[in-house]
This record gives C-alpha cells, sequence and structure tokens, in this order.
C-alpha cells in the first residue's frame, strides 16, 4: 500500500515541481523581455518610455548623485543623460523569489557622452534592477542602482603644514 502511494505521489511532486519552474522561467523571462524594452527606450532618448518602468514607489541611486525618489527628480536624472549621452544595457542575470511576485535584474552598461570641452567620454559598468510584481498584475522597477566599473579620476591631495 505504501508503494503505491509513493509511485502515486511521486509523479504529482515532479508535475508540481515543473510548474513552478516553469512559472520562474516565465517570470524571468518576462523581466528580461522588460529590460530590454526599456533599455531600447532609453537608447531612443524617450525619457517618458523610459520612467515608465518605474513604480511609483521606486528609488534611483545614480552612481555620484544622490538618491532619487520622486518622479520629478527621477526624470531629471533621466532627461539630462538622455540629453547628453547615448546609453544601452544588457541583462547578465535575472532572480525571482518563490513567491513569483519579485525579483531582480543585473546586468551591464554603456554610455556615451561629451564633456564639457567636447571630447567624447565612454562609460562602463553593472546595474542592479529590483522588479515587483504589481496589483494589476504588470511588472515595475521598484529599486535601480548603477556605477561605472572606470576608475574615478583623483584629485590632488592638500598639502600638508
Amino acid at each position: 500500500m505504501k508503494a503505491k502511494a509513493i509511485l502515486f505521489t511521486l509523479p504529482l511532486c515532479f508535475v508540481a515541481a515543473a510548474v513552478c519552474f516553469a512559472g520562474d522561467a516565465k517570470i524571468e523571462q518576462t523581466l528580461r523581455d522588460l529590460d530590454e524594452q526599456w533599455s531600447k527606450a532609453a537608447a531612443a532618448k524617450d525619457v517618458d518610455k523610459t520612467v515608465s518602468f518605474y513604480s511609483e514607489e521606486v528609488v534611483v541611486m545614480p552612481p555620484n548623485a544622490p538618491r532619487a525618489t520622486t518622479k520629478e527628480a527621477i526624470r531629471a536624472i533621466w532627461k539630462d543623460l538622455l540629453t547628453d549621452a547615448s546609453i544601452s544595457w544588457k541583462t547578465k542575470e535575472v532572480e525571482v523569489a518563490q513567491s513569483g511576485d519579485i525579483g531582480y535584474t543585473s546586468g551591464t552598461y554603456e554610455v556615451t557622452m561629451t564633456d564639457p570641452t567636447g571630447t567624447p567620454v565612454n562609460d562602463r559598468g553593472k546595474y542592479l534592477e529590483v522588479w515587483k510584481k504589481q496589483a494589476d498584475g504588470t511588472w515595475k522597477c521598484v529599486m535601480d542602482m548603477w556605477n561605472s566599473d572606470l576608475r574615478v579620476a583623483s584629485s590632488a591631495a592638500p598639502e600638508k603644514k
């Protein structure tokens, strides 16, 4: 009798696991696709579309600047960046929480901009985005952070007296 129960229960466990993993794979692909669409919006310099990927409760942490939590501050960051730069990023890793309502994407970015003297400046680095499933079933970014792989130019140390 125990053997029949095990033989009956085991396939159900495999089916349940397959459904869970398929759900995670589908969510992972959804987040990967959203991140790609977001990068394309930024590459097209579409500020409104770029900002639309954020939730209402987002925290954006750009490099060398204070964190931004209001739509106005976030829009200003992107407007400045997209006015003076070309940017793109590529997702390398996607993870989804077991609950299926939160996940993260991480990857690399490249930026080309012109400095105040007119010289092209290239930057590359990494990013981390936290995504949360919204009440309406859509996914929005709730935390966005990126930083450069390039070394910061050091300023001259003050003289000792």
